[in-house]
């Protein structure tokens, strides 16, 4: 084992500045994540897939920690989120951008369209690719192959601002639920949510 179940059982808030800096391992590829968004649910965050409670599409959010949450976007593309807090409680955090530290070969195969190493899991869903992440590993065990997670040996320094292309009042300065280290290439650029492609991101 990589981690302890417990040290998963924290809300995404809590959590996310000690993810940042850890090795995020699957199907031979690792990344060394650099950001990540904050979800919980249950009417607490309008930005969340979890806001209006469980659903089918959701249902491992509200899974055993250190678990994977997966799911499909515009029709095209897989995110991947660390499941976080107790059993049968909603949170989650969104891996939005990553350093391929490990099997950059293969990475590179899988997204033959990125100008450079750093666009390789820059951005969720590029990050997902890279990994060789599907919408099939929803509901994974972090702590089992090919999975596997590393938190950092010392929490790293960040910074936070508003989570990039979510919709609605869950997307503005209210809710700063994005972490980044600093300076790191592989950082996705913010975008705001536009009215024509508005959606939640968790």
């Amino acid at each position: 084992m990589s981690f302890e179940r417990g040290e998963f059982e924290r809300s995404s808030l809590e959590l996310a500045p000690f993810v940042l800096g850890g090795i995020f391992s699957h199907d031979g590829v690792s990344i060394r994540v650099t950001e990540v968004e904050a979800y919980i649910g249950d009417g607490a965050d309008p930005g969340s897939h979890a806001f209006r409670g469980r659903t089918r599409r959701n249902a491992s959010m509200y899974g055993e920690p250190g678990h994977l949450y997966a799911y499909f976007t515009y029709g095209m593309h897989t995110c991947a989120n660390m499941v976080c807090s107790p059993a049968s409680v909603a949170s989650g955090l969104l891996l939005r951008g990553g350093e391929v530290v490990d099997g950059l070969d293969l990475a590179r195969r899988r997204r033959t369209t990125s100008r450079s190493d750093h666009d390789l899991a820059r951005g969720p869903a590029r990050l997902t690719i890279a990994l060789g992440i599907t919408l099939a590993d929803d509901g994974a065990d972090l702590n089992a192959p090919p999975f596997d997670f590393t938190f950092p040996d010392k929490q790293v320094d960040y910074v936070t601002g508003p989570r990039t292309g979510v919709s609605g009042p869950g997307g503005g300065p209210e809710f700063p639920w994005r972490f980044w280290i600093p300076g790191e290439p592989s950082v996705s650029p913010y975008r705001k949510s536009t009215p024509k492609r508005s959606t939640t991101t968790l």
